[in-house]
C-alpha cells in the first residue's frame, strides 16, 4: 500500500512560511506577524498541498477533482463590468510576455521551480516555486506565479501550458476580482474534507457502499458525518487558486477554464 505524506508536507510548508514571515515582519510595511503567518501559510500550503492531493486516492494525477460541488467552493460568476474583457486580455498578454522564457523547462528549474512527482505520468505537471508561493500571500504579480503548468510530450520534452496563482483563503472576492475579473475567471478552494486520523494512513482505503470514506471523492462533507466515522474534518484544505492556461489557447474559456 502506498503511503501518503500530506501531513508532513503541511508541516514543512507551515515551518517555511512562519520562518519567512518572521523575517518579513521586521519590515515596517509588513503585516502583523500572526496574521502574516496565517496568510502566508495558506499560500505555502496551497503550493505544497495542492500538489500532494494528486497522490491521494480519488485524485487524478494533475490534481483534478472528481467530486460533487460539496468539496469545491468557487467564486460566483459576476456580470461583465466595463473594462473587464480588456483588463483580462491585457493580463493574458502580460503573462505570456513574462512567462514565455519558461517554455524551456530547464530555465524554470534554474529559476527555482521544482516538479512534483516527475516520474508519475500526469496530464499536467506542476512546477512550483516555493518562494513565490510565499510571496503570493502579500501580492499578485503575473510574472511570479506559484506554479508553472506543463504537458509532457511523447519524446519526453515539456510544453508550457500556463500558470497557477494562489491567494490566502481570507482574501475577499472583491480583492480576487481586482487581480482577475470574476466575470472572466473563477477562483476556487478545496473545502469540506474528511481525513483519516493522524497516523492511520491505512484508513485512506476504507469504503462504504462502494464509495471512499475519506478524501475528495467521499460523500461526507459535514463535520458531524466526519465525526461519525472517526475522521478529521477540514473545512478549508487550501487557499484560493486559479489556473491561467495562456499558452494553451486564445479562447478565454480555455485560458480561464477550471482544470483543477
Amino acid at each position: 500500500m502506498r503511503s501518503f505524506h500530506f501531513t508532513s508536507h503541511l508541516v514543512a510548508a507551515a515551518i517555511t512560511a512562519i520562518s519567512a514571515t518572521a523575517c518579513a515582519a521586521q519590515s515596517s510595511r509588513a503585516p502583523h506577524p500572526a496574521r502574516a503567518a496565517a496568510d502566508t501559510m495558506d499560500s505555502a500550503v496551497a503550493a505544497a498541498a495542492h500538489e500532494e492531493m494528486s497522490s491521494m486516492p480519488g485524485m487524478s494525477h494533475d490534481g483534478g477533482m472528481h467530486v460533487a460541488d460539496s468539496h469545491m467552493y468557487m467564486t460566483a460568476p459576476r456580470p461583465p463590468a466595463p473594462g473587464d474583457s480588456a483588463r483580462a486580455a491585457a493580463l493574458v498578454g502580460d503573462i505570456r510576455r513574462d512567462l514565455a522564457k519558461y517554455r524551456d523547462v530547464h530555465v524554470a528549474e534554474a529559476a527555482g521551480f521544482r516538479a512534483f512527482l516527475p516520474n508519475v505520468p500526469q496530464p499536467v505537471y506542476h512546477y512550483t516555486n516555493r518562494m513565490w508561493a510565499f510571496e503570493e500571500a502579500f501580492r499578485f504579480d503575473p510574472a511570479k506565479p506559484t506554479s508553472l503548468l506543463y504537458r509532457k510530450n511523447a519524446d519526453g520534452t515539456f510544453t508550457l501550458v500556463g500558470a497557477m496563482y494562489t491567494a490566502p483563503r481570507r482574501t475577499s472576492e472583491a480583492s480576487l476580482n481586482d487581480r482577475i475579473p470574476l466575470s472572466v475567471a473563477q477562483w476556487h478552494q478545496h473545502v469540506n474534507w474528511c481525513l483519516p486520523p493522524r497516523g492511520q494512513l491505512a484508513r485512506w482505503n476504507e469504503q462504504r457502499d462502494g464509495k471512499p470514506v475519506f478524501g475528495p471523492r467521499s460523500p461526507i462533507a459535514t463535520e458531524s458525518a466526519c465525526d461519525a466515522v472517526g475522521g478529521r474534518f477540514v473545512p478549508h484544505l487550501l487557499g484560493w487558486m486559479v489556473h491561467a492556461n495562456v499558452f494553451a489557447s486564445d479562447d478565454p474559456k480555455v485560458i480561464w477554464g477550471h482544470v483543477d
